[in-house]
């Protein structure tokens, strides 16, 4: 069973392009556990310190990311209004962590890795509000 399963069986199904929400969520699912991580592993840095915003915001990136996700993955009587406010929160957030990360990422594989992530996530957010 996959998540496109679960949206292809729902009596009311979105009329958001089906590929590109299926897209964005599972990579709003993907950056909430990578940024999670990221956050985890910087604690057990050294420089622990240097990495305060970076804690902070891979914290962010995962509740906004977290939210995003489930609340595009729910087909019923759906608000345009709010899943753009939350996909647009969701890349704007994404950005600004990937961003943050990439300050790091030469010291610290953990955080190159979650640039990554997040600049994906943005993108698949941004695919997906062209359609909206």
């Amino acid at each position: 069973m996959t998540l496109r399963d679960m949206l292809d069986s729902h009596p009311r199904p979105t009329a958001l392009d089906r590929d590109r929400l299926v897209r964005c969520i599972e990579a709003c699912v993907e950056c909430a556990a990578t940024c999670t991580s990221c956050a985890d592993a910087d604690l057990a840095e050294p420089d622990v310190h240097e990495l305060v915003r970076c804690i902070r915001l891979n914290l962010d990136c995962a509740d906004v990311c977290d939210a995003t996700g489930r609340i595009l993955i729910r087909q019923t009587e759906s608000d345009l209004g709010v899943l753009r406010a939350a996909t647009v929160a969701c890349a704007l957030t994404c950005q600004t962590c990937a961003e943050e990360c990439e300050k790091h990422a030469a010291h610290h594989e953990h955080c190159r890795i979650c640039a990554e992530v997040c600049r994906a996530c943005a993108k698949a957010c941004g695919d997906l509000l062209a359609t909206f």
